[in-house]
């Protein structure tokens, strides 16, 4: 419970300058005795009466308040007067480490006093009425030295001075969410908020950190931040202030739940348990929870049944009287072998085959073969459970004794020819391995061999679905019947498209495709099997824009910003936010995780900025402008506007909450673990949420990758609409840089833009044409390590950044299409939807792949460079696999060029674009070995016009030369870099 403290006072004696204020006595309105100070001296001209306060020490407070309560006399009633009357007086104070004031020191002027305010009377009063009081409250902060004198100064009033209140305010010591926050003085400025940090209350624990609340200006607890709850063994009490612990109750887990009494078969004797301990004869399984009853071992089986056939045997039985409490029942067949001239039974040999096993069995019935004949065997049948390894005594069981009968000998394992004639042969043979008793004498049989027909072992299954698993198994079959099934083996059909729109209805009737595009939502599925190991279905949605949209309005364009917050954001009350986690740091303040649960509606997840304390008032209308910005628009694929909290301190913007962060980072998380599909996919929806923005007039100005939010179904989102900010900001950030007095993303922005700040819709198609690079390089820098200047240089002399690895060829001339150099030949953004929306339905179109091998990177690393195997795989963005490589034995250079596409599986390089990075690396290791690489210097278009240069010397732009190391070869534009061997 948050509680406001009452206001701290001083008690207040003073000081008279001089006689002209004279200490009288009185009554207030309610007849009461009282002291006052009085002053009255209006007949003579420039009067100047002060009267001060004794020392106040100051006690750590950084502003103090000032309750004055006085009466005034009209001037005006006062006959015969000269102009000098004053109806005001001046309020002073003086700091001061020690109490070391006089008569004469400090002087009695306003300096060295510091003026808080001149007081003037709500009423004054004239000779026939009585004193009306007025009370007025000043403050003065911040305060530094150890305290401080107060002085009033008259002017020529007739007033009285009847009581002098001096205070501060505090937050008190409070409890909220099972944390103690100490009593906190607020802060040196009325709109101040101070940070008390917390400290769970005994027999609490945190959940989330840091533990934190908000003193505000008015002595009032705000915005609490992380929470205790609750350690084990303990419940919430009094009013959720404190946790404690009852006597024979328990709480297994720390939390927000109550204690409660122990599970069956269990006790606990003292406060505060966290577990029930089991009663003598129960007890617990390992991965039983202890909120779990304690249970016993079972009984024995009951009514064994035996039936012996020759050396084999069946068992059967039924499951015991008492299971224990439990219901993971098991079975155990103890077999032992009985010899009467020994007097005692052993275990079986291994030969003899229980079927289908002799422990842990879950059903009630056992096969026995492979006894000896004649003999006489005993069966112990034990009933087991989860807790029979608990218990010092063997397991309870049921005994069987049986003696087999007499039996076949078993097979004469070989047969051998010794010799033969035309007429005649030899052969000898080995016993068999089972007599089962004693051999009288043999049968030989025998035929002419007549050879076999061979049966087809192969065969062509037709009509199953492509790019589908399936598990496949074949059994034979005689003229006694069907043989047991072949193990079960795993088989894939090829995939005839990456997307298998054909196995697809893309509508639920029957209509042909013209009439399902008159549907306005879209659905294409298909099975990811390269991120969901499960197999789990992922959808893309496509919608079409109705016509008649809104205009985007600048919230800068109204005289006051504030109204433009009200027009376009949702006020949310305080008490609906719910602050849980500190997930970041923003231009302006903390980025929080928390809930947001309005009146009527669903509670919901949600990202919270926050305006950090002591802001400036253009600081919080450049906060807002953002939500001012952001609550104009509503689209799927852009970031949703839950509303603002500005009516509270701190000032909040409440957004939708994305769980996979920026897109950026996402990608480089999940590196190669996509479909190219899915990557169109993500492009779709960003180019979906431009179409709107573009169609709304509103131009983004910094549309890249990091300003793209990822939800966990993978919708994109675009987000952040707050670059005019570092259009005007001056604080250095090496992705903005400063152009014509400006901060711009040099590496996703348009050449007129950056030249003459021309901020379209076209310079967004450029900006976009580097996002589909950074999403199809998984996150990759664009320009790599080159410099903000070299980019500017390299895109004026028309370079244009190559295809990342496996980007399809239909994806890469979109590319460049967005980068155009005249931005009125740049496509619409409605042309690019169209466009994707086109290649996700012809999915043949994005299996062409530009083939320029070199064009994979900007940077072929030498391995010659690297003294480990794993610094190789760092280099090339594989160090996920350093264990893989170094536990197989892949441990030299030698052993890894000797590496094949089935050694990666093996090791548990799974993912094809891993493979296919990894293998291709390992081509140019092979290549570097033998010394084979050659130095191209053909000229190809502009689009693909690079030439590699292993070593070289090369021009950059107009008289700039740079020494290419031989550690980093490039592959640099045919129009940037002439390359000379040294």
């Amino acid at each position: 419970m948050l509680r406001r403290s009452p206001v701290t006072t001083w008690t207040l004696a003073v000081f008279p300058f001089s006689s002209k204020w004279e200490e009288v006595s009185g009554y207030d309105d309610a007849m009461n005795p009282i002291r006052t100070y009085q002053v009255c001296n209006v007949r003579e001209m420039n009067q100047n009466n002060w009267l001060r306060s004794n020392f106040i020490p100051r006690k750590d407070v950084l502003r103090v308040y000032v309750e004055m309560k006085f009466t005034v006399r009209d001037c005006n009633s006062i006959p015969n007067i000269p102009g000098s009357c004053k109806e005001t007086f001046n309020l002073f104070y003086y700091e001061s480490d020690s109490d070391s004031a006089t008569a004469t020191s400090p002087f009695w002027m306003e300096n060295p006093y510091v003026k808080v305010d001149t007081i003037a009377p709500d009423e004054s009063f004239s000779m026939l009425e009585s004193g009306r009081v007025n009370t007025k409250v000043r403050s003065f902060g911040p305060l530094s030295k150890a305290g401080f004198y107060l002085a009033f100064q008259d002017l020529g009033a007739c007033m009285s001075l009847i009581s002098v209140r001096v205070f501060y305010k505090k937050c008190s010591t409070t409890i909220a969410n099972f944390a103690v926050f100490p009593e906190t003085a607020t802060g040196a400025e009325a709109t101040s908020l101070v940070i008390a940090p917390g400290v769970c209350v005994p027999n609490a624990l945190e959940v989330s950190v840091p533990l934190k609340l908000y003193c505000n200006g008015d002595g009032e607890w705000m915005v609490p931040v992380g929470a205790c709850t609750c350690a084990a063994g303990f419940e919430p009490a009094v009013k959720d202030t404190q946790c404690q612990g009852d006597p024979g109750t328990f709480k297994s887990r720390q939390g927000e739940d109550f204690c409660s009494s122990c599970p069956p078969n269990s006790r606990t004797s003292s406060g505060a348990s966290n577990i029930c301990s089991c009663r003598s004869g129960y007890y617990r399984a390992d991965n039983d929870s202890p909120d779990s009853a304690c249970t016993s071992v079972p009984s024995a089986p009951r009514s064994v049944i035996s039936s012996v056939n020759e050396t084999s045997l069946l068992l059967e039985w039924s499951e015991p009287r008492d299971s224990g409490g439990r219901d993971d029942l098991l079975y155990n067949i103890i077999c032992k072998k009985c010899l009467p001239e020994h007097g005692a039974c052993t275990r079986c040999d291994d030969n003899v085959d229980i079927s289908p096993r002799h422990l842990g069995l879950t059903q009630r019935r056992v096969a026995v073969r492979n006894l000896q004949a004649h003999t006489q065997y005993s069966f112990e049948i034990q009933a087991v459970n989860g807790v029979s390894n608990k218990s010092p005594y063997p397991p309870h069981f049921s005994a069987v004794n049986i003696t087999t009968n007499q039996a076949a000998p078993s097979a004469v394992p070989t047969v051998h020819l010794m010799g033969a004639t035309a007429s005649t042969m030899s052969l000898s043979w080995l016993p068999p391995e089972k007599p089962n008793g004693i051999i009288l004498d043999y049968e030989i049989k025998y035929r002419e061999k007549v050879s076999d027909n061979a049966k087809q072992c192969s065969a062509r299954i037709e009509g199953l679905k492509a790019g589908t698993p399936y598990i496949v198994q074949v059994r034979a079959r005689t003229v006694a019947g069907y043989g047991r099934y072949s193990s079960p083996a795993d088989f894939s059909t090829n995939l005839q498209s990456e997307f298998p729109i054909n196995a697809l209805p893309l509508c639920s009737s029957s209509l042909h495709m013209f009439k399902c595009l008159k549907i306005h939502i879209v659905m294409f599925c298909f099975i990811n099997y390269s991120f969901n190991d499960q197999g789990s279905m992922y959808c893309f949605a496509f919608r079409t824009v109705t016509p008649g949209m809104k205009v985007y309005i600048d919230p800068f364009t109204y005289e006051d910003p504030n109204e433009a917050v009200r027009e376009f954001a949702k006020e949310i009350d305080i008490s609906c936010v719910k602050i849980e986690e500190v997930i970041g740091a923003g231009e302006f303040g903390e980025v929080c995780r928390g809930r947001l649960k309005q009146p009527g509606r669903r509670e919901i997840i949600v990202a919270i900025k926050t305006l950090k304390a002591g802001y400036t008032e253009r600081q919080r209308r450049d906060f807002l402008s953002e939500a001012s910005i952001m609550g104009q628009f509503d689209h799927p694929n852009i970031i949703r506007l839950e509303g603002v909290v500005t009516k509270s301190r701190p000032v909040m913007i409440v957004t939708e909450f994305m769980e996979n962060g920026a897109l950026d980072s996402f990608l480089r998380m999940n590196d190669g673990q996509f479909t190219v599909i899915q990557l169109v996919g993500m492009l779709r929806g960003i180019a979906a949420g431009m179409k709107y923005l573009s169609d709304m007039n509103y131009v983004h100005r910094d549309l890249a990758a990091r300003n793209i939010l990822v939800n966990s179904n993978l919708v994109c989102k675009v987000s952040d609409f707050g670059l005019s900010r570092f259009l005007e900001d001056n604080t250095t950030d090496p992705t903005y840089t400063s152009s014509l007095g400006g901060k711009i993303p040099i590496r996703w922005t348009a050449p007129e833009a950056i030249s003459y700040r021309k901020f379209t819709s076209a310079s967004d198609v450029w900006s976009y044409g580097i996002v589909m690079w950074e999403v199809m390089s998984y996150g990759e820098r664009p320009y790599w390590d080159m410099s903000n200047q070299d980019v500017i240089n390299a895109v004026e002399q028309d370079y244009r950044l190559p295809p990342p690895m496996d980007c399809p060829t239909a994806l890469h001339q979109l590319m460049l299409d967005c980068w155009v150099k005249e931005r009125n030949l740049r496509p619409k953004f409605s042309q690019i939807v169209n466009t994707l929306d086109k290649l996700i339905r012809n999915a043949a179109s994005l299996k062409v792949v530009t083939s320029t091998q070199p064009l994979l990177d900007h940077c072929i690393p030498d391995f010659t460079t690297f003294t480990t195997v794993g610094d190789w795989l760092d280099a090339i963005k594989m160090s996920r696999y350093r264990d893989n490589f170094i536990n197989a034995g892949f441990t030299s250079f030698d052993l890894v060029a000797q590496i094949t596409a089935e050694d990666l599986l093996r090791i548990g390089v799974t993912l094809a674009g891993h493979q296919k990075k990894i293998l291709g690396s390992i081509q140019d290791m092979r290549l570097q070995m033998n010394q084979t690489l050659p130095v191209q210097t053909d000229r190809r278009p502009a689009d693909i016009g690079l030439i590699f240069c292993p070593v070289a010397t090369c021009l950059i732009g107009k008289g700039r030369e740079q020494q290419l190391p031989l550690a980093q070869p490039m592959w640099l534009s045919s129009k940037i870099c002439n390359c000379f061997l040294d």
